[in-house]
């Protein structure tokens, strides 16, 4: 049985949330695109493996699969804004570490920074992608979401721009550069937890997330529309995170660019510029086209993409795959709303477990890794681009099981 539904918020109160949501969307992209640049830093410069360059996303995205359950538990305990607040603070805390794991080039240190880093990030993939379809108008919860993921896009955008020159720069011994961006982003995440907790009470009004005992965890996990979105949720994660971490040595090949390091990493711009632009175009564009019509096309257009970035060379391979981006856009939130269950009483709980789908961007850029360790990175895409497929049919899915009611 579906949950009775919720009382409306005051416009005034949903603007309020959605302008202090644009902080934390943005820096939740800026920290994520600095540190895919990790990995081509450990590549091109330091001189490690792909597989041993790829743990540091392994240690980044690890912490959705085994910290989900007990934030979600917090969540309902403490509502939304404090959950937003405390996944800021350990944000900022893992910030730091970050910078003192870079200054001393301490590679343990940056992986254990780096598990606690996403762990914060967690709090907010639970917390604020699932307050934006509840507060939302009916049907506007995609749409919403989508636009607050352009502003996401624009952090991913601008990090390598601001990062490359720290992270990539050829011949430079002084540790202290490398720690900027993280100390820069540890200052910034510890004012926006501060607007938050000062904001804690914000949706008093609204009904606190429901608790759901364990035993019933089940319920959630038979819905069929959620177990196939959570696929489509690890296959996304996992080929996005990929690409943008696998991007710079792609572009560095001697058959595609042959870009120097920090030229390459500052490309890599282009690849988020393009989720960015779609992602604002997105947001329009959902209102007027079925979203899982739209998801599966996009996804198609990846497949397309990828599978010619794997044979072509020179700028057109490079074109194809930095134009992935563009398809990515819309992904994310789309396969978030579409997922969720009916009965948003549940929408925590569902809002968990597709959070601990983003373990996705853990395994399948490990696996990616390996591959190109052993046949090369361009054959390697092949996994990314399965991924893909696995999104066109979840949305074809969608799509056939709405046109048949």
């Amino acid at each position: 049985m579906q949950s009775p539904p919720s009382p409306a918020l005051s416009s005034n109160m949903v603007a309020q949330l959605f302008r202090r949501s644009i902080g934390i969307f943005f820096m939740g992209g800026f920290v994520t695109a600095l540190v895919g640049l990790l990995v081509p830093r450990l590549t091109l410069i330091d001189r490690f493996d792909y597989t041993r360059a790829a743990l540091v996303q392994f240690a980044f995205h690890s912490s959705y699969l085994l910290f989900a359950l007990p934030i979600t538990t917090l969540l309902v305990r403490t509502g939304y804004m404090r959950a937003i607040a405390a996944g800021l603070g350990v944000m900022t805390l893992a910030c730091l570490a970050l910078g003192g794991a870079a200054w001393i080039g301490s590679y343990p240190l940056l992986l254990l920074a780096l598990l606690c880093l996403s762990t914060g990030i967690t709090f907010l993939q639970i917390a604020a992608n699932v307050v934006q379809p509840l507060v939302a108008t009916e049907g506007g919860g995609a749409a919403r979401l989508t636009l607050l993921q352009g502003f996401n896009a624009i952090g991913t955008v601008l990090a390598p721009l601001a990062g490359a020159g720290f992270l990539l720069q050829l011949g430079r011994l002084e540790r202290l550069p490398l720690a900027l961006p993280f100390l820069a982003c540890a200052a910034v995440l510890a004012c926006l937890a501060l607007v938050f907790w000062r904001a804690r009470d914000l949706l008093a009004a609204h009904p606190a997330p429901r608790r759901l005992p364990l035993a019933q965890l089940g319920r959630v996990l038979r819905d069929r529309r959620l177990a196939w979105g959570s696929l489509a949720m690890f296959g996304y994660v996992g080929a996005e995170v990929t690409i943008g971490s696998l991007l710079a040595n792609y572009l560095a090949l001697p058959a595609i660019l042959a870009a120097d390091p920090a030229t390459a990493g500052r490309l890599v711009s282009l690849y988020w510029g393009g989720a960015m632009l779609g992602r604002f175009a997105g947001a329009a564009g959902l209102t007027r086209i079925a979203p899982a019509r739209l998801l599966a096309g996009v996804a198609l257009g990846a497949v397309l993409l990828v599978g010619a970035a794997s044979q072509l060379h020179g700028m057109a391979g490079a074109a194809a795959l930095i134009a992935v981006g563009l398809c990515n856009a819309i992904m994310y939130p789309t396969i978030f709303a579409l997922a969720l269950p009916e009965d948003r009483g549940l929408a925590p709980y569902a809002s968990m477990i597709l959070c601990m789908a983003v373990v996705g961007g853990a395994i399948v850029p490990l696996g990616t890794a390996a591959l190109a360790d052993r046949i090369g990175l361009p054959a390697a895409l092949v996994l990314p681009l399965l991924c893909y497929l696995g999104i066109a049919g979840f949305a074809l899915m969608i799509a056939l099981s709405r046109a048949t009611r």
